[in-house]
């Protein structure tokens, strides 16, 4: 194939290819004649030949080249003319004869072989980026989240009697590497930056706090073992991440997006490790081990342990979880139900119940109770959700449960593919005498890219 005709196949590149050097080992400086660099008009009667005529394509299209958009009527040198020729020409081959092309490729020449040494200076470059970039299996996600808003009454009941009502700006950084090694396995990296302090107004969005450094949030490996078992192992990863608890509702609280599984979902901050097994026909089983950051599977060390079992179907689903917590010497048992259902209009309905029993806590102390019900599903762009449940786990005092609940309601609207923007308001209740319920209001602003 001519030159010429390569050129054509990539007008885009050598538009590009004009910002960078040309390898001088491919052009030979004595090929360029003065005209190259000068600002002369290409003209016709440089190129005249017997396949050319007034009314053909290429004839008229040369003849109105200095009129193009991109020239307007100003002066070209011979370089850009024969850059925009290729571009006029591109997706046309087969328009021209061969003697047309061959007299095109013999009168510009020495500017299209500068354009064939940027265009290869420029797949050289390209080929060194890519040697340096991730593998093809590899995807990174970024996820910056910005919330401002102010609660009433959190400043007393922590004991500050003036600023309760102080608007607060927090925000964090989320940093997801993924890649493939088998096509079917994963390894995931998260690396978490934020200044989501605890106790300030706003921190029932739950934003990472890292003291505004960046910090490896967790590592995690995915993998199969046969076709129905899943194994992931993991630091700083819940050890509950591979279960399946049913619930379609997804606020954007920290206190009631466990949807009433608070205890018996295990999310110790250590090692962990876990795998889910598909029974088939909608049915999951699943069982996880998290250890503390100190240490794993020793008697000075926090240990928890899990169970979950679930079914799916259409528009519904049931799971149970079960988890044992070791709390020093003691071995604090939960258990969990929750299911949800979902309506053809979109609505979904979910609800969850979860009861504790703590080891050694003495008579009429020992239990613990938390449940929650919430609604969510589409509304206009965006998605409407209100909840109501315990503020965690209500403990048992004298025989009776000090009941402190929450209510929310939230709207999530979707600017665009890659930003949200969610209102949250919401009441907590106090069970203390004398200390008032705390109303928040806030505003979450979450990018994905």
């Amino acid at each position: 194939m001519k030159l010429f005709q390569k050129l054509i196949a990539a007008p885009a590149i050598i538009s590009l290819a004009s910002g960078f050097a040309v390898n001088a080992t491919e052009i030979n400086s004595t090929d360029l004649s003065d005209y190259s660099n000068s600002n002369d008009l290409v003209s016709l009667v440089d190129f005249k030949s017997d396949t050319l005529f007034p009314g053909d394509w290429a004839y008229d299209s040369l003849k109105n080249l200095t009129n193009s958009s991109k020239f307007n009527g100003n002066s070209v040198s011979r370089l850009e003319a024969a850059a925009e020729l290729s571009n006029l020409i591109a997706g046309g081959e087969g328009l021209m004869n061969g003697a047309a092309i061959d007299r095109l490729s013999d009168e510009l020449g020495s500017e299209l072989a500068i354009m064939k040494g940027r265009v290869d200076g420029l797949e050289s470059r390209v080929n060194t980026i890519e040697a340096g970039s991730f593998s093809d299996t590899a995807t990174v996600s970024f996820k910056a989240q910005m919330a401002i808003g102010a609660v009433d009454g959190k400043g007393l009941s922590s004991g500050i009697t003036d600023g309760d009502e102080a608007v607060n700006f927090q925000y964090t950084f989320d940093t997801k590497i993924k890649t493939s090694f088998t096509g079917e396995d994963s390894l995931t990296v998260a690396i978490d930056s934020g200044n989501g302090a605890s106790g300030n107004p706003v921190d029932e969005f739950g934003l990472n706090n890292t003291a505004d450094a960046l910090k490896v949030d967790g590592v995690a490996y995915k993998f199969p073992v046969g076709d129905k078992l899943t194994v992931l192992v993991s630091d700083g990863v819940d050890g509950s991440k591979i279960f399946t608890t049913a619930c379609a509702y997804g606020g954007p609280s920290d206190t009631l997006d466990d949807c009433g599984n608070v205890n018996a979902n295990i999310d110790n901050a250590g090692a962990s490790a876990m795998a889910e097994y598909d029974i088939g026909n909608g049915f999951t089983a699943a069982v996880g081990y998290a250890g503390s950051e100190t240490g794993l599977m020793t008697k000075s060390n926090d240990d928890a342990w899990a169970a979950n079992l679930a079914y799916t179907g259409d528009n519904y689903g049931l799971s149970v979880t079960y988890g044992v917590v070791e709390d020093g010497i003691d071995n604090d048992t939960y258990t969990a139900l929750n299911g949800f259902y979902s309506f053809d209009n979109g609505l979904n309905i979910s609800a969850g119940y979860e009861v504790g029993d703590k080891d050694n806590e003495g008579a009429n102390t020992d239990e613990t109770e938390a449940y929650f019900i919430g609604i969510n599903g589409e509304v206009g762009p965006g998605e409407l959700g209100a909840a109501l449940g315990t503020n965690g786990s209500m403990s048992e005092v004298g025989g009776t449960m000090t009941e402190e609940l929450m209510y929310e309601a939230y709207y999530s609207y979707p600017l665009n593919d890659g930003m949200t923007v969610t209102p949250l308001v919401f009441i907590k209740e106090q069970a203390t005498a004398g200390t008032p319920d705390q109303t928040g209001v806030m505003v979450k602003t979450t990018f994905k890219f």
